[in-house]
């Protein structure tokens, strides 16, 4: 009888997971199935494009049931796991619960916007977690464009014109940089809008921005913000933003009606219930096989698991490049497993990192050298281009920045979309 395997998740652990499995596995020798709640993976790398408007969304997911051809796929979310019975909950998107049994289980389920208890942050702030926070993000700030172009309230022109960015990790850094360089890109179609009225802020509570690049190059992206006009405040942290009134403890105040939330993840609630061992920051505390403590037919790995750093000690940081390796070398392993042979322990060094800052401008670090600029950029671009799954979505997203290289940003906002039914109601007469 052929084993059953159950990977929860479909992000970089899942899919590249699934996808190792299905070339290490002989044919009958196990069903692999995935759970994730939507049918695609998100390439988080190129999130900061998509909210820019240079890469289009679709272009930026890997649709699963197509790439993972020789695996069942389930949508629908994990409630819980019964480690005696063998068995995984999961509720679809309609009808009963499923209980699907499994000999290995495999959890990477991701993380979500870690918050503070800070008044009127969850009211007022939007993460950089998702696909559709980024494409949200695009229109939103298009809209304050908007707003700012029509009103001749002049607190409300400079709310509007106010942006602000809580987090100078990768992802506040890379999503603050690629918008500020749109909404300034995008400014020739708003005559009534100067570029020195438009305040950007990026807010960071330790004293320096990307702590897991090299303090020169950190300090590079820091000059290069600040060279754009962004207001870069390092060993600052954010008080309250009750009513959009953004209070910081360095004694400063203003109004903003964009405030992004980016200063850390953690994950899912749910793996506290599972009844697995957690460390203190509630990842699932694994080996260096990255199977669970006490529980050797369960795996986990990603962002949700504390995988051993065997290359530099501490546990794993939360990055693409690791979820993929972490994944591959899972995937192996389970194959191993199945059929008795030796577990391996998860082993990498990373290559490399970039930084995205805007077209044309970039700050990275590739096989020891550190680079900078319209290079680093070319290089950025050409690394992610071959790490996206399939050659259907590497030419996709290559023809979106060919062809956004000369025609720049595009200003349509379609936040309509966010309200579809919006014109059917009016039509009825029921829109407010």
């Amino acid at each position: 009888m052929s084993k059953r395997i159950v990977i929860v998740g479909g992000g970089y652990v899942g899919l590249y997971a699934a996808l190792r499995l299905q070339q290490r596995l002989r044919s009958g020798e196990a069903q692999v199935t995935v759970v994730n709640p939507e049918n695609f993976m998100v390439y988080r790398p190129l999130l900061p494009e998509v909210a820019s408007g240079t890469l289009e969304p679709r272009h930026a997911v890997v649709p699963l049931r197509a790439v993972l051809s020789g695996t069942r796929f389930v949508a629908g979310r994990l409630t819980g796991v019964d480690t005696q019975r063998r068995v995984a909950s999961v509720a679809p998107e309609a009808g009963p619960e499923l209980e699907l049994e499994y000999d290995e289980l495999v959890l990477g389920m991701g993380a979500m916007s870690k918050l503070l208890p800070i008044p009127g942050l969850a009211e007022c702030g939007i993460g950089f977690n998702s696909l559709a926070e980024a494409v949200h993000l695009r229109d939103h700030v298009l809209r304050q464009l908007e707003i700012a172009s029509a009103t001749s309230d002049p607190e409300l022109r400079r709310c509007a014109l106010t942006f602000v960015f809580v987090g100078g990790g990768y992802t506040g850094v890379e999503a603050l940089a690629e918008l500020q360089d749109m909404a300034v890109d995008v400014l020739e179609g708003y005559p009534e809008i100067d570029a020195s009225e438009m305040r950007w802020v990026l807010v960071e509570a330790m004293d320096r921005i990307l702590t897991t690049v090299s303090e020169d190059l950190a300090a590079r992206a820091v000059s290069e913000l600040r060279g754009r006009g962004i207001d870069v405040r390092l060993s600052t942290q954010l008080e309250s933003a009750e009513d959009g009134l953004v209070r910081l403890n360095d004694g400063d105040s203003f109004r903003a009606s964009t405030l992004v939330w980016v200063a850390g993840t953690k994950p899912p609630p749910l793996v506290k219930e599972l009844g697995l061992p957690t460390d203190q920051r509630g990842r699932i505390v694994v080996d260096e096989t990255m199977r669970v403590e006490g529980h050797p037919d369960i795996w986990a790995a990603g962002d949700c698991a504390a995988v051993p750093d065997l290359q530099k000690g501490g546990v794993c940081p939360p990055t693409a490049q690791y979820a993929v390796r972490q994944a591959r070398r899972l995937g192996d392993n389970i194959a191993q497993r199945l059929r008795g042979g030796e577990l391996k322990p998860f082993h990498y060094k990373s290559k490399g990192e970039f930084v995205t800052l805007g077209m044309n401008k970039a700050v990275g670090e590739m096989l020891g050298r550190k680079v900078h600029g319209r290079f680093a950029w070319t290089a950025r671009r050409a690394y992610y281009a071959t790490q996206i799954p399939t050659w259907n979505r590497t030419i996709r997203v290559l023809g979106d920045w060919l062809v956004g290289m000369p025609f720049g940003h595009d200003v349509v906002n379609l936040d309509s979309r966010e309200e579809p039914r919006g014109a059917f109601q009016e039509a009825a007469g029921r829109r407010a």
